[in-house]
């Protein structure tokens, strides 16, 4: 094969990777800008829980910044979401009772134990908003994740919808972020109804 070739060859793996750094750019700054706005609601989509029945550090973050925005006055209620984990845990049960130890009061936190993904998150946040008649919601999220959920969650007709990102990095990031510019792609293509 000669040099022209296989720069002809080249050039769509170039293109394709290229476009993906820029598409991993784009949904990390996304994230890393906060849009903090006073929301009716804030939802929280679940991650790992320790085998000891605890948050994971990385969920911690994300409560912990839910606990400092509620505390702000940015929203009235919560909504966790999650599914059961390896672990044996409900995610969101569990990320409740971390937030009621802290003062959230125990009525203002609606635990959605059938979020075991994003677009069930969404969906399901999008159903209890309607139900309770709210309108604006405030995603809670690590960085990588918040563009999808956004995504998600106006898929189901929820707007405005504002974010904050958990202050919590880690070298697993660069794996998040690559699956979530995958994962954003899907989502595009995706219904929601």
């Amino acid at each position: 094969m000669n040099k022209r070739t296989k720069k002809v060859l080249l050039l769509p793996f170039a293109v394709l990777s290229a476009s993906f750094l820029v598409a991993a750019a784009l949904v990390a700054a996304d994230g890393l800008r906060d849009e903090v706005h006073p929301a009716d609601v804030a939802i929280v989509p679940g991650n790992t829980v320790e085998r000891d029945g605890q948050p994971s550090a990385r969920l911690r973050a994300r409560l912990d910044k839910t606990l400092e925005l509620y505390r702000g006055g940015m929203f009235g209620h919560v909504i966790v979401s999650g599914g059961v984990g390896a672990e044996g845990f409900d995610e969101a049960e569990v990320m409740k009772r971390y937030l009621v130890s802290r003062g959230v009061p125990e009525e203002r936190v609606i635990a959605d134990g059938g979020g075991a993904t994003t677009y069930l998150t969404a969906r399901n946040a999008a159903e209890l908003m309607k139900r309770n008649g709210w309108g604006s919601a405030l995603i809670v999220s690590q960085y990588f994740h918040i563009a999808r959920t956004r995504l998600a969650v106006e898929g189901f007709g929820v707007g405005p919808v504002y974010s904050a990102h958990a202050e919590y990095y880690e070298l697993r990031d660069l794996y998040s972020l690559a699956r979530e510019v995958v994962g954003y792609g899907a989502y595009l293509l995706r219904r929601y109804d």
